[in-house]
């Protein structure tokens, strides 16, 4: 199997840089923003997007209780999902991350929002905002 070089590769005329999955992969542990292995049980996420503000109650096990944006407009309140991932808007998708900061949030029953603006993470035990 041929080995595989990760480079960014310039668009002649362009000057824009090209997002390769190698690229990606590579940065993406240097993401700053909500790690699901730093969530549980009694914290609450908030996320700003470009249109409407989500939060999320860890369950455990990688279930959530989602309030706000689509779940308000659909009527699903309080319906219970899993965090598929972040993606940037193409089809690699960080599934460690719940959320951040210029990406977008993908839930397991198709929901994908808007650009995230903000994401706050509140600790359930001690008040404290990260």
């Amino acid at each position: 199997m041929p080995s595989i070089t990760t480079t960014i590769h310039r668009v002649p005329g362009s000057g824009a840089a090209v997002r390769t999955l190698d690229r990606l992969a590579q940065a993406a542990e240097q993401i700053d923003g909500v790690w699901a292995e730093d969530v549980r049980p009694g914290d609450w996420v908030v996320i700003h997007t470009r249109n409407s503000v989500y939060s999320l109650a860890p369950l455990g096990d990688g279930r959530y209780r989602a309030a706000g944006g689509w779940f308000r407009t659909s009527g699903g309140e309080g319906q219970e999902v899993r965090i598929a991932g972040c993606t940037w808007g193409g089809a690699a998708i960080h599934t460690r991350l719940v959320a951040a900061t210029g990406m977008f949030l993908e839930f397991d029953n198709g929901v994908r929002t808007t650009r995230i603006r903000e994401v706050k993470l509140i600790r359930g035990d001690d008040g404290t905002t990260h």
